[in-house]
């Protein structure tokens, strides 16, 4: 009887806008799409959903811990705002530590959209691919050479939207099974990319989570300090990831970081804007958690 592979789950959601060409309805100087969330060993997954579950029944909630809800406090997350400060703050901490505490590590590709837009529009006009279509493919391709390295297996749970994002997701998986990445050029041979036939072997099914799960809840809560980390890294709900080691890059040696770390694509424009906070990290802050605010 043949034992069962080792399998590495990949829990990931979206922040931002897919499409290259929509025009941002912030004037915030981070605009970006991102897709990631969270790594984890198949077998450490009963004693996450053990600790969320745990720090659900402390707070008494019984929906999704939605990240945008907490920062802003408004949803199922409005009582935050009644609450008295020292309680608020100690809710937070409370959420702070159970996200440090997972064995869990965050995964992502972040796309600065102007910086993409500058570096793709000219060369393919409108034909510029989705966003999800290359960070899917990033961040799906490093995960399974993670995978490989530990001699696993890559299963893949997106959040669910709406049909047509869940097909396009479909597509994307079925290819990189198939065909391979679909990045090629001069470049490409540099990041040591996996083959067709890697990656049919390592990755092994696409499911897609429902809102109620709580790892897809957790991956929500990953993903958002992870992507505004490539636009302020004194954002303090990112300098606790670093931290505490709990972001992928921490366990990997300089060499791998090109091909195997987080990624952060087309920021030119982000560490040559005048006013990027990249330029000046500010070290006065003490007391934000990891969920952070807006």
């Amino acid at each position: 009887m043949c034992n069962m592979p080792k399998v590495t789950c990949l829990y990931i959601d979206d922040s931002g806008t897919r499409n290259p060409n929509h025009k941002s309805m912030t004037d915030q100087f981070r605009d970006w799409f991102a897709l990631g969330g969270l790594l984890v060993h198949e077998e450490d997954e009963d004693a996450v959903r053990s600790r969320y579950q745990q720090f659900c029944g402390r707070w008494g909630i019984s929906y999704a811990l939605h990240s945008s809800e907490i920062r802003s406090r408004t949803g199922n997350f409005s009582w935050l705002q009644k609450l008295p400060t020292s309680e608020y703050n100690s809710f937070m901490r409370d959420l702070s530590d159970l996200l440090v505490q997972l064995p869990v590590m965050g995964y992502a590709c972040v796309i600065d959209r102007p910086g993409y837009e500058v570096r793709y529009r000219q060369k393919y006009g409108r034909q510029q691919w989705l966003l999800c279509k290359t960070a899917f493919a990033i961040v799906c391709e490093r995960a399974a050479k993670l995978a490989r390295m530990e001699d696993r297996k890559l299963r893949v749970y997106p959040e669910s939207g709406d049909r047509s994002a869940d097909s396009a997701l479909r597509g994307y998986f079925r290819e990189l099974r198939e065909i391979g990445m679909p990045f090629g050029g001069k470049d490409a041979g540099k990041y040591s990319a996996l083959t067709a036939p890697e990656l049919r072997d390592t990755l092994y099914d696409l499911k897609f989570k429902n809102k109620s799960s709580p790892m897809a809840q957790l991956a929500d809560l990953y993903l958002y300090p992870i992507a505004r980390g490539g636009y302020d890294p004194a954002y303090r709900p990112y300098q606790l990831l670093v931290e505490n080691k709990k972001l992928v890059d921490a366990h990997l040696v300089p060499e791998q970081l090109p091909h195997l770390g987080i990624k952060y694509s087309c920021f030119e424009l982000v560490s040559n804007t005048p006013n990027n906070i990249k330029a000046g990290v500010d070290s006065g802050f003490h007391a934000a958690p990891i969920a952070g605010t807006s």
